[in-house]
This record gives C-alpha cells, structure tokens and sequence, in this order.
C-alpha cells in the first residue's frame, strides 16, 4: 500500500515517505525528512530539516519537529533529530536538532509517548518507553533512560541525566542528576526514595526490589562520603545488576550533581 496524502499537505522534493504512511490535511514535510512505513501525521504537523521517523510513529496536531534548535549559539550548522518507531508525540510537542556543541544530533528511542506540549531540546538524548506527560519541559544536552517517567509540567535543567527507570514527579525543577530507579519531587527537586510502582509494574522480582531498597539506604547514609559508599555497595551488590546501573550512573558522573534526598548536600 502506497502513502495516503491529503491534497492539502506540502510534501517537499527529497522527502522520503515510507510504505503506508499517512500525511493529513496541512502537515508540511521538509525535503531532507525520512517517514517510515506507517508513519501517521494527523493534520497540521510540521517536520523539518535532517529529521527521521521510524515506523508506526504517529504524531498530532500542531507538533513541530525538527526546526533549528532554540539556542543563540547556533549558526546553521547541519544537525539531525531522529525519532524512533511506535512513538506518541501529541499536539504541540516540539523536538529540536543538535548543535556543534553538542554532537550534531538529537536521538529518542522507540515506543515512546510525549503527551500535548511537551518539548526535547537540542543534543538530548532520550531512551525507550520514555513517558512526558503534559508540559514537560527538557532542556538541551539532557539524557533521560529507558523507561523513565517525567511527570507533569516538571521542568529539566540542561546538561541533567533522568537515569533508566526513574520517575520525576510532576512540577518538579530537576537541576541535579537523577539516579537510575530513583524518584524525585519538588523544586528543587530532591530524591524522595525509589520508583516503586514503576518497578512493580515492569514485573521486577520483589527480591530485586528489596535488593535496590537495602543499596538506596546504604548509598545515602550519612556515614562517609558518596564515593566511599559507592565502592562498599559495589562490593556487597556485585552480582546484581541493577544495583550496579545506579553505581555505573554514579561513577560516570557529568555537569551536574547527583541529586540526593532533602536534607543531604548535594553530590558532585
């Protein structure tokens, strides 16, 4: 089956359009965009410059993808955005292509849902089974996991990592990372515990989730300093394997802090 265009969408030359896609009334698709098979735009997107879609994608009213990134630094440079398959990108969702200063490119990754308005700045780099709700607000060179849940109207400083799994409650300003599994609420944010609800949804054993409980206590004691508690977790969770995702985070580290609970200074 051939792609169904409306007579009113702008489909510009070089546009490739995958096998069964659907382009409804007044979408507009730049000359450098690849649509993958199924693709649905419903009415009136608009995707622009080096962006790919994959498959099954459908993407509503008034979103706009791709368009130079929303930073004053940027000069034209040649840049991509590229979306995975089986994604929700609801009304009014913008996504922006990378910068110089920050790799050329922004990524998300398959079966992902960003709910009406919500925004991925430039050179983010987003997982799969990535949830926004409403408003969420991501600010460039971001990383968020996979499965990770950003609640709301929460707002998330650039250069910040959402680890795999986690949950950002809604309103919450994030401007430290967020530990893998970890939840964090509030502005600014703090680390209130561990996403457990997640976790019990995706069918995590109860004896992983008892696992990761006894590591998040012994990582955010008061006794010694992070590193320290770090290496001693690592010791006695060496064999399992989300527990040494968080300390993998952990020791990897980046611009910002590691975000810990009210209370506790933040980690750097």
């Amino acid at each position: 089956m051939s792609a169904l265009i409306h007579p009113s969408a702008v489909i510009e030359d070089g546009a490739q359009i995958g096998e069964g896609a659907k382009i409804g009334p007044f979408c507009h698709v730049g000359p450098q965009v690849v649509l993958g098979e199924g693709c649905e735009l419903i009415s009136h997107v608009v995707v622009a410059g080096m962006t790919t879609i994959g498959p099954r994608t459908r993407i509503y009213p008034f979103a706009s993808l791709g368009h130079p990134p929303q930073d004053l630094k940027y000069r034209g440079e040649a840049s991509t955005l590229s979306i995975g398959s089986d994604c929700m990108i609801r009304e009014g969702v913008t996504m922006n292509p990378g910068t110089a200063g920050g790799g050329l490119t922004t990524t998300v990754g398959n079966s992902c849902a960003f709910l009406a308005n919500s925004h991925v700045g430039h050179d983010c780099h987003v997982g799969d089974s990535v949830v926004f709700s409403n408003n969420v607000m991501l600010a460039g060179h971001c990383t968020v996991g996979n499965y990770a849940i950003i609640g709301g109207g929460a707002a998330v400083i650039q250069f910040a990592r959402v680890g795999a799994h986690a949950f950002v409650g809604g309103l919450s300003g994030l401007e430290n990372d967020c530990i893998p599994y970890g939840m964090v609420l509030g502005n600014r944010a703090y680390l209130s515990g561990l996403n457990i609800i997640g976790l019990q949804r995706r069918g995590f054993s109860r004896e992983d989730i008892h696992a990761l409980r006894r590591a998040y206590r012994l990582l955010f004691a008061p006794e010694g300093t992070l590193m320290e508690r770090v290496e001693d977790v690592a010791a006695e969770f060496d064999a399992h394997k989300g527990v040494q995702e968080i300390l993998d985070f952990i020791r990897e580290g980046g611009k910002r802090s590691i975000c810990t609970p009210r209370g506790t200074p933040a980690a750097g």
